[in-house]
């Protein structure tokens, strides 16, 4: 007895050793355990917490957060997230566009997510996910959470979710959502047939329908129809038919569709895609209750201008896609590529070797064999347009920029700058392609120096704008000496016809030629003979009445001097007709700077610098003064170089001298000096009018050494050139697009231009190589423009649809601006080229007509293919997507079930709550449900 005793004493305490405690026996316990343990961890730590830690904003939403957190359960691994609002004060709100989709289908703040970690992120088995679902909730009762916890089920294409939520009584709020992915039935196409579904939940027959007042809102969405739908191959048939109709001219001759971009500044040179692709109109109509399907019918009938609210959403084009930037064709695509042309000059000696391959080196030759050269037709087509057809009326300031001077390239309209714009678009832009053209060119501007033609796109004028590039210089200069030799021509032939017409002594007293003279009307260049000899006899007649005393002959005087007589004589002073200054280009400039460097800067090498000048001055006015002497000169000519005793004597007698001749005075220092080079000058100068001078230019040397420059320059100097001028000439060409009066956009180019200046500046100095750091900054340059380019596309397609609300135009750019700018690389906020540009503005009512009409009636096959049958139509427009919250609300204070607080309010709770979105293929239902069970 004794020993049985013991043993089963023993196996008591074998027993109790062996004891396990089965409140966290089972895995699916544990589970529990470990889903409530992270619950208490997130409600402890609180949303500042929980940002700190690493919570990230979800979607597109400025507020709402999400942390997660993983868990496994039965050998599977489940992620458990946590969606909350940095501050979870505020009313909540219908149709806020950064809500999560589960906040919007159920009404709910914030809440749970869990589902396992597979390729489908849902659960599959119906079982595991209420066994799941089951787990959350008893670990949020355990905790006491008031977090609602959703558990996505179904097939992930269906959206469907199921959850449930303690609501802190022994009511329970459970939610289920799903959608139809098949055809929808009729009846759930309409107003009615939702109304009847969401009332079905409730009532216990159809006869109980009227009987409930239901809450009611709705938001339509419309979407513009695209206008190049590749899949649509019916409606663009349609579409251009009607448009060919439509475009058909008086005598039944099709007009060609045109673009957008047409009448754009930049059409001439590429035709851009519309950035903005079309737009969704959201229109949000108001809370209401309904009684009956009836009001609901009436609704549906209603038009859109009857809504609360109306917002619009610009469909932008992306840049990008997956993440990688789109490639587009624009001037900053084919600068890129004149970039990468400056880049090879430096690898042949002429330009004639690119073509023919002859002394290239191994890179050059690599690029010869990639490279194509463009047929002769289509360089005899750039070239025809460059020469043969004129340009009336050319205003090189057109499109400048304030800034566009600082660049030193050409006028976009210019002759030069047409010629970098072209070979911007001539094939690939490559090097080889660029060398024939401009040997071609330089063909064409030596036949029209030949022949005296006039080179078109570049006005005659007697200045040089040395602001420009030096070939642009130079076919100004070139301009000038043609005009001269045509006038040269000219008078040939007229001299030679009218050889015996003209008087011996009047030929002596004819004025100086227009075209050797200063500040004369150009006019004159084309008047007829008798004109001119009709003047010459009017000016004999005055100068004889004006010299009756003088015995010598008067010649190229331009009028009477004032009132100032000359020192020898009484005679009135004339001044004479001169010669105008030679036109210098910079190179000539530089030049005469370095000869006064070298020689110093005493006054006798400078004025050596300009002897020719001073020489034919001093001639002219012996001609015009036969009487005159040096001081006389130095009276008209250089007037500080006099002083006047006159003046000083009157000044300290204060009385007026009985004579006023001859004028007392000396010469000044400067001039009175021994050996004075001006006086030397003087002695020399023979006494002959301008017209009988030697012209300052010889238009056939200066000529032939601008051709020579053109003919000779090396590949590098003329890119160099090139790359400045096709950069100022794309800018001034955008900078003509009008935009309307955008802050945003005017501040943008005038920057960009200052950019351009400072990045352009080391190509103005000709002292590039071919190792230089300057071809990464143009390549970055050409990024730049990229994005000005973009915007500046963006701006005038915007301008043009808003042109009737500039309000909505300003406000959408400035969105737009602020979203694209931190792309631009001006931004320090972390960039993500996944997000796409959603921001959209209210429409007020007196702009909704405008925005309306955007919305342009669908012809007949666009009708039936996208035809949802839903009502509500917008110009004969369906809305694209329907959205409804129907609600009832009961108050539960006094619910048999109910805490009893005779303290507290009483408050109404959504004890039902449908939400619907959907189109006539795609219908989406979620259903939330208070019950005390």
């Amino acid at each position: 007895m004794m020993n049985c005793s013991s043993d089963e004493d023993e196996a008591e305490v074998n027993e109790l050793e062996r004891f396990d405690d089965f409140t966290l026996a089972s895995s699916w316990e544990r589970f529990i355990s470990e889903i409530e343990a992270v619950c208490r961890r997130w409600m402890a730590d609180g949303p500042k917490n929980l940002l700190e830690k690493g919570a990230v904003l979800v979607g597109n939403s400025n507020e709402l957060y999400k942390t997660n957190c993983e868990l496994k359960y039965d050998k599977k691994s489940y992620c458990m997230e946590y969606y909350f609002k940095e501050k979870r004060k505020g009313k909540v709100t219908n149709w806020d566009p950064t809500w999560h989709h589960l906040q919007l289908a159920f009404g709910v703040t914030e809440f749970l997510i869990i589902a396992p970690q597979s390729a489908s992120g849902v659960v599959l088995n119906s079982p595991e996910a209420s066994k799941l679902l089951s787990a959350v909730a008893i670990a949020m009762s355990n905790c006491c959470s008031l977090w609602p916890a959703f558990v996505p089920v179904h097939d992930p294409s269906r959206k469907a979710h199921i959850g449930i939520q303690n609501m802190g009584t022994v009511f329970t709020r459970r939610f289920e959502s799903d959608c139809i992915k098949s055809q929808v039935p009729v009846k759930l196409m309409h107003l009615e047939g939702l109304y009847e579904l969401f009332v079905s939940k409730f009532a216990f027959s159809t006869q109980d329908f009227t009987m409930y007042k239901v809450q009611f809102t709705m938001k339509l969405t419309y979407r513009t129809l695209p206008c190049d739908d590749d899949d649509d191959d019916d409606y663009m048939r349609e579409a251009e038919a009607e448009n060919a109709k439509s475009s058909a001219g008086a005598k039944g001759e099709l007009v060609q569709r045109s673009q957008w971009d047409d009448d754009c500044p930049w059409s001439e040179w590429y035709s851009a895609e519309d950035p903005v692709k079309g737009f969704d109109l959201v229109t949000i109509w108001s809370d209401r209750t309904v009684e009956s399907s009836l009001e609901m019918a009436e609704i549906e009938n209603s038009s859109p201008h009857e809504a609360k609210m109306w917002h619009l959403l610009p469909i932008i084009l992306d840049i990008t896609n997956d993440g990688q930037k789109v490639k587009t064709v624009g001037f900053a695509s084919q600068l890129s590529l004149l970039v990468v042309a400056l880049e090879m000059s430096f690898e042949a000696q002429f330009l004639e070797d690119f073509v023919t391959g002859l002394k290239v080196d191994s890179r050059a030759e690599k690029l010869r064999s990639s490279a194509s050269i463009p047929p002769p037709t289509v360089v005899a087509r750039v070239l025809k347009e460059l020469f043969h057809e004129g340009v009336d009326a050319l205003d090189l300031s057109k499109g400048e920029n304030k800034s566009s001077r600082a660049i030193k390239g050409a006028p976009a309209e210019s002759l030069f700058a047409q010629f970098c714009l072209n070979s911007l678009w001539l094939g690939n832009c490559n090097i080889r392609a660029i060398a024939m053209l401009w040997i071609e060119f330089v063909r064409e501007v030596r036949w029209c120096w030949e022949e005296s033609q006039p080179l078109p796109r570049i006005p005659v004028n007697d200045t040089i704008d040395l602001s420009s590039c030096l070939i642009h210089q130079k076919l100004q200069m070139l301009v000038m000496c043609i005009e001269k030799k045509r006038e040269a021509n000219a008078e040939f032939f007229d001299a030679t016809e009218d050889k015996d017409s003209v008087p011996s002594y009047i030929e002596e007293d004819l004025p100086s030629k227009p075209d050797l003279t200063r500040n004369m009307d150009k006019k004159t260049h084309r008047r007829k003979r008798q004109d001119d000899l009709n003047d010459t006899q009017e000016a004999v007649n005055d100068l004889n009445a004006l010299d009756v005393a003088s015995d010598r002959i008067r010649r190229g005087s331009a009028g009477v001097a004032g009132s100032m007589t000359l020192l020898s004589s009484c005679q009135k002073m004339h001044a004479p007709f001169t010669q105008d200054a030679p036109p210098m280009t910079e190179d000539i400039h530089d030049e005469r700077l370095n000869a006064v460097a070298a020689f110093g800067d005493s006054f006798s090498f400078s004025a050596q610098l300009e002897k020719e000048i001073l020489s034919s001055d001093m001639s002219a006015f012996k001609a015009a003064n036969p009487d005159a002497v040096f001081e006389d000169f130095i009276r008209w000519h250089s007037p500080g170089d006099w002083i006047n005793d006159d003046i000083e004597g009157n000044k300290i007698s204060g009385t007026r001298l009985s004579s006023d001749w001859p004028p007392k005075g000396r010469l000044s220092k400067r001039m009175s000096d021994h050996g004075n080079f001006w006086r030397k000058l003087w002695n020399d100068a023979p006494a002959l009018a301008a017209y009988e001078q030697k012209p300052l230019l010889d238009p056939n040397r200066e000529g032939e050494k601008i051709l020579h420059y053109l003919e000779t320059l090396r590949p590098h100097q003329l890119l160099e050139q090139m790359v400045c001028t096709a950069f100022r000439a794309s800018a001034d060409t955008l900078n003509q697009a009008s935009f309307g009066d955008l802050n945003q956009m005017k501040s943008k180019l005038n920057q960009f231009y200052l950019t351009m200046a400072s990045m352009l500046r080391p190509l103005q100095a000709n002292q590039l190589s071919q190792d230089s750091d300057i071809f990464e900054d143009l390549k970055r340059l050409c990024v730049i423009f990229e994005h000005v380019e973009r915007l500046t596309v963006l701006a005038v397609s915007l301008y043009r649809k808003f042109i009737l609300t500039p309000r909505l135009f300003n406000a959408i750019f400035s969105d737009y601006y602020n979203f694209y700018l931190p792309r631009m690389g001006k931004s320090e906020v972390e960039v993500d080229f996944h997000k796409e540009f959603d921001q959209r503005q209210q429409v007020w009512i007196d702009e909704r007509n405008a925005i309306a009409d955007l919305f342009i009636p669908p012809t007949s096959n666009q009708s039936w293919r996208k035809v949802l049958s839903m009502g509500n139509l917008l110009n004969g427009h369906e809305p694209v997507l329907r959205e409804i919250i129907f609600k009832m609300c009961d108050d539960i204070s006094d619910h048999h079930y109910a805490t009893h607080n005779p303290l507290g309010p009483q408050q109404d709770v959504e004890t039902y709550r449908m939400y619907i979105e959907g189109t006539s293929n795609d219908l989406g239902v979620s259903l939330s449900v208070v019950s005390c069970d």
